[in-house]
């Protein structure tokens, strides 16, 4: 849950609240019609016609500006995976999802990706999404073991990391162009290995007295 405090901060009020629009506003469509390469806090603040000091002293660099707008996009939201019935099925769910906010035009998660290696303030942004969004999918997992799909004790964190690594190692790393069968194929190794008991927490050794 989010604080009352917390969330005055993320949404200002009055002039604050009407700047901080304006520049997240300018950040999108100079994202858009540059791309990340071409974003910069001169262009933003001159799009936004506020002074280029104000978004110096706050956002501090592109990273700041990038995991701010991220954040205002996403901080209200409501989502949740899908439930499908069946693992296999959410986690296919999932990474089709992945694939179209990675592959969106402009995506502000691949900007944001390419930022975090030169922004503290995007790597910091870019980790809480990363903890906010395995957090919400770990009740992929729980409805799997309730449904005996899976073992008790499967980690829900290194099952859904395993299921959507394949996606960000072809996209981020390898620039290989975006595939629509990977989502199920990804979804469908990593539920099978799950299946198997490779995901569990301290699984028994084999041989071991019961």
């Amino acid at each position: 849950m989010t604080s009352e405090s917390a969330r005055s901060r993320r949404r200002p009020g009055g002039r604050t609240g009407r700047v901080r629009a304006q520049v997240l506003d300018a950040v999108r469509a100079e994202l858009a019609e540059r791309g990340y390469d071409g974003l910069g806090l001169d262009g933003v603040a001159a799009r936004a016609g506020v002074h280029r000091a104000t978004v110096y002293r706050r956002w501090r660099d592109v990273g700041g500006l990038l995991a701010d707008l991220l954040e205002a996009t996403t901080s209200d939201d409501d989502w949740q995976p899908q439930d499908t019935g069946s693992l296999q099925g959410d986690l296919t769910v999932l990474n089709q999802e992945n694939l179209a906010a990675m592959t969106a035009q402009p995506s502000i998660a691949a900007a944001l990706i390419a930022a975090s290696f030169r922004s503290e303030e995007a790597a910091r942004g870019l980790r809480r999404l990363w903890e906010d969004r395995y957090a919400r999918c770990e009740v992929i997992v729980g409805r799997a073991v309730r449904r005996g799909e899976l073992p008790a004790g499967t980690d829900a964190r290194v099952l859904l990391v395993a299921a959507t690594a394949p996606l960000y190692h072809h996209l981020v790393l390898l620039r290989t162009p975006p595939d629509p069968d990977l989502p199920g194929l990804a979804a469908r190794a990593a539920a099978l290995a799950a299946f198997a008991g490779a995901f569990v927490k301290d699984p028994p050794v084999a041989g071991a007295p019961g």
